[in-house]
């Protein structure tokens, strides 16, 4: 009766060492993912700048203003942990 209990004690191993690694992996895809997304949207404010000047300043200050909003209305606390 121990031996199979020292078996299922090696499955449960062996999920948690499965766990492991998909968290690694997952934080990796995750890690790609944004880098692949600041990349797009870093190429379309460039392609938008060299194309629209008027449109992307006025995106530009609106995002400016967007974040000196934020950065008056919510406690300095929760801003460090929202960033």
């Amino acid at each position: 009766m121990e031996f199979l209990l020292q078996y299922f004690d090696e499955f449960d191993d062996l999920y948690g060492a499965a766990g492991l690694v998909w968290e690694r992996l997952r934080r990796t895809l995750l890690r790609l993912f944004s880098i692949a997304m600041i990349s797009a949207v870093a190429a379309a404010a460039i392609g938008l700048a060299l194309l629209h000047p008027p449109i992307a300043l006025a995106t530009s200050t609106m995002l400016f203003v967007i974040l000196l909003y934020r950065s008056v209305t919510v406690p300095s606390k929760k801003w460090a942990s929202v960033a």
